[in-house]
């Protein structure tokens, strides 16, 4: 995962947690639960993202063996 798809991903989880106290705050439900799901969408991605950089690791490691 390069560095600029990890920013983009907390970037997204920030706007994502910045929605959903917004919604807390006022009262606005639909608006609180797409900041969470815009926050969950970011961590879904960074775990798949951070699973292919595993596999790709360890497919060049099998490679040089």
């Amino acid at each position: 995962m390069s560095a600029d798809d990890k920013a983009d991903n907390k970037a997204e989880k920030f706007g994502g947690k910045i929605k959903e106290a917004a919604g807390k705050v006022t009262g606005d439900k639909e608006m609180q639960a797409e900041g969470a799901a815009q926050a969950t969408k970011a961590d879904v991605k960074d775990t798949v993202n951070d699973a292919s950089d595993s596999v790709k690791g360890a497919f060049k490691g099998a490679k040089e063996e």
